[in-house]
């Protein structure tokens, strides 16, 4: 059954050329620019190394103060300290691990006696960031608690780093270079990280005190409550959200009763949030409403899928004017008009699907081509280009949603023009009327 509608549509697709040509390049254009606006919306929220846990990620990127001096309404926003994220998250026992890091890489002097210098995106990290993410180590180790405490200075760099570095990306561990015109030691070389990890990002990580204006000297205020510091929690499952949340609230409400001491009291605008709410958190102060930004990007998906649909059909119905005669032909020998618009909604899809996989192979590669520009990070402390590879778009739910989007197309643009020629007169149909 399914070999004779592959044989009908290749038929049909050769009797009409020029209207089968536009109907495939509409609809691999419409699939084209929808799969451009799923992927540039993906890679929110998508696993890939080295953020694969994202659907167990827990964030607190920032946090909120109010002093009963500044008056109502009157807050300090900003990343946490050191003490404070520690107190509130740190200690959290629900999770399976919970790290805290720097909030943003920040550019620093590498060097070599001899050479010239480089600058690197480096983050300071403890040491359960990398239970949290899963870097791709090529060579080394990471370092522990154990390296923090006893103050080394070690480093944990890309390959792309290595190379500027040292001329090669092999064999460098235990190699000694200079961050900040302090000396450090490689402890371990990862592949190249691309900037839309916007959590794991850097090109170099090392541990917290090794650089000497570090985000826990550099800066912090209100008597050490903030700093520049963020949290990321990974739980055990996702079912133990509620159950994290519940347990950093408490926490949260014993650490306002010490610091109201000083008049403080800290808002956590009910973080953490998970990775989907932290992606479109805009304001450090402002809580986001998932529900809605849900529905803006259904209507978007609704417009994208619609509009093209509408032309499409046309183009449908166009083609089944001059099938008349045939489906009155199917009719009179006792066909269904459940059959004819199965037919015709198959041969259809057949077509949409063929569209929809060049439409598919456009979008990436015009994303892998344009990633610097499509893929520009918002709000980003680097200056590096945004960087994309195959693992973060061939993702499995990319083809998932680009089947969908073929299926829902399909639906609109051949469903109406279906149901109208299966009720076609038979008389009529035959007469060619």
């Amino acid at each position: 059954m399914f070999k004779q509608y592959f044989i009908q549509t290749w038929a049909q697709l050769k009797q009409h050329r020029l209207i089968s040509v536009i109907t495939i390049i509409a609809t691999a254009l419409s699939i084209f620019l929808i799969m451009l606006v799923v992927m540039m919306d993906q890679v929110k929220v998508a696993p890939f190394s080295p953020e694969s846990n994202r659907d167990r990620f827990l964030h607190v990127k920032y946090g909120c103060i109010t002093n009963e001096k500044w008056g109502v309404g009157n807050t300090s926003t900003g990343p946490l300290s050191l003490k404070s994220a520690t107190v509130l998250y740190k200690s959290l026992e629900t999770p399976e691990v919970v790290s805290i890091y720097c909030i943003a890489p920040l550019p620093m002097p590498l060097s070599i006696p001899g050479q010239s210098l480089i600058t690197a995106d480096v983050l300071e990290t403890d040491g359960d960031f990398w239970k949290v993410f899963d870097f791709r180590f090529t060579e080394g180790k990471p370092y522990d608690q154990t390296a923090i405490d006893a103050q080394q200075s070690v480093a944990v760099i890309t390959e792309s780093m290595a190379r500027g570095l040292f001329g090669s990306k092999k064999d460098v561990v235990g190699r000694e270079f200079l961050v900040n015109y302090l000396p450090c030691k490689v402890i371990g070389v990862v592949k190249d990280v691309s900037t839309l990890a916007t959590t794991a990002y850097a090109q170099m990580w090392i541990p917290f005190g090794v650089a000497t204006e570090n985000c826990l000297e550099f800066n912090s205020w209100e008597n050490g409550l903030m700093g520049m510091t963020s949290t990321t929690i990974l739980a055990k499952d996702r079912s133990d959200f509620p159950k994290i949340r519940e347990e950093a609230k408490r926490k949260l409400k014993e650490y306002n009763t010490v610091i109201a001491e000083q008049g403080y009291e800290m808002v956590d605008q009910n973080r953490p949030y998970d990775q989907e709410k932290q992606s479109i958190n805009i304001a450090w102060n402002y809580e986001v409403e998932v529900s809605h930004a849900r529905r803006q990007k259904l209507i978007i998906f609704l417009i994208l899928l619609i509009v093209p649909a509408v032309n499409l059909s046309s183009m449908t119905q166009s083609r089944l004017r001059q099938r008349v005669s045939e489906i009155g032909v199917r009719r009179a020998f006792g066909c269904t008009r459940a059959e004819i618009v199965w037919q015709i909604i198959m041969e259809n899809m057949i077509v949409t699907l063929i569209a929809g996989a060049i439409g598919l192979l456009l979008s990436i590669a015009f994303a892998w081509i344009a990633a610097a520009s499509l893929f520009a990070v918002p709000y980003s402390f680097t200056m590096n280009e945004a960087t994309i590879d195959f693992s973060i778009l061939m993702h499995p739910s990319t083809f998932g949603y680009a089947l969908l989007f073929c299926f829902l197309l399909n639906l609109l643009s051949s469903g109406i023009p279906a149901l109208r020629a299966a009720r076609t007169n038979i008389v009529n149909a035959l007469t060619g009327k």
